[in-house]
């Protein structure tokens, strides 16, 4: 019996089916190893992940494996101003002058910014800026354009001023990224709120290099007319204005941005003294008015608040008497941080 069960053992056929047996046996532990292999671990991430087949119900379902952590978005940089940095008037160690041209677009007779086209009036600019450098400064050219313009007439708003158009304020945002200047809109709105005009050029303000001035002599009550009156305004309205841009620097991630107050009487800021500081925005109280030095130096004397703004002063070409020169404006105390030239 035994030497019968041996030789069927032994016979080709059996012998065929035992390899048969052991080769199954070899490829199910083969393929048992190869599954902790990082080449299976790879087709395993790659199946997991592939794009979903239309009736592949295991494609939508998967997930990626728990250790597969999502890579996050590239963040961008913070831009910076023209030249450099994050300061308007520069980091510690590297003071910035600014000198702006004033005006409008395309006319000269509200300041010299418009009596030429941009690129002249930017080699123009930075002339006059050349004498106020002093040893160690960097001189920032400003294009302040107004953008929004009182008038005499109550207009189709009957607000008492007017938009220029877009896309002349377009052209000069253009030309001071393209000059390294900072652009400032000055805005007289008439009888609207600073904030409600401000918000009309947000698109504009959203530039890094472009900055915002509140002229309270041409914010009108509801009653008054420009030219006919010195306007005003209160602090609470200044203050809804620099909030509405310190969010705007905030949430785009802008570097700090030009804040202008315009002033030649105490009664156009009467609680200036409730005015509040803002992060990310460079606050400046301008002197306007014009005269002879004297009177302009009185007039910078009674308005003037140091310890709560940077201080600003107006150069007239044609109604100053005797106008100062760059070297005198230096040497005037409080110190002076930004000229305009109208």
């Amino acid at each position: 019996m035994r030497a019968e069960v041996s030789a069927r053992l032994r016979s080709p056929f059996s012998l065929t089916v035992l390899g048969l047996v052991l080769l199954l046996l070899l490829a199910a532990i083969v393929g048992h190893a190869g599954e902790g292999s990082p080449a299976a671990a790879r087709e395993t991430v790659r199946d997991r992940t592939r794009a979903p087949v239309e009736g592949d119900s295991h494609a939508v379902t998967a997930a990626l494996p728990s250790a597969v952590v999502p890579a996050p978005p590239p963040i961008a940089p913070k831009p910076q101003l023209p030249g450099g940095g994050y300061r308007v008037f520069g980091e510690p160690g590297h003071p910035r002058f600014l000198v702006a041209y004033y005006g409008t677009a395309q006319t000269g007779s509200m300041g010299v910014l418009g009596r030429t086209d941009p690129d002249t009036m930017q080699r123009r600019l930075v002339r006059a800026a050349r004498p106020f450098r002093e040893a160690g400064e960097r001189l920032q050219p400003v294009y302040e354009l107004i953008v929004t313009v009182a008038d005499g007439a109550p207009g189709p708003d009957h607000d008492y001023s007017h938009d220029i158009p877009r896309p002349l304020v377009e052209r000069y945002v253009q030309a001071a990224r393209r000059h390294g200047a900072l652009l400032l809109l000055d805005i007289q709105t008439g009888r609207s709120s600073f904030p409600d005009v401000a918000r009309r050029w947000a698109w504009a303000l959203q530039k890094p290099w472009v900055g915002l001035a509140l002229d309270p002599e041409w914010r009108m009550g509801p009653h008054e007319i420009p030219a006919r009156v010195v306007g005003s305004v209160r602090a609470a309205e200044v203050n809804r204005t620099s909030l509405w841009l310190s969010r705007l620097v905030e949430r785009e991630g802008l570097p700090e941005k030009l804040f202008v107050l315009h002033q030649f009487r105490l009664s156009m800021l009467p609680d200036i003294s409730r005015i509040v500081h803002r992060p990310g925005l460079a606050m400046v109280q301008h002197t306007d008015g014009f005269g002879t030095r004297g009177q302009k130096l009185a007039t910078y004397h009674a308005v003037t608040r140091p310890r709560q703004f940077r201080q600003g002063f107006k150069l007239f070409y044609h109604w100053d008497i005797h106008r100062f020169t760059p070297q005198q404006v230096r040497r005037i105390t409080p110190a002076i941080s930004f000229v305009s030239y109208q």
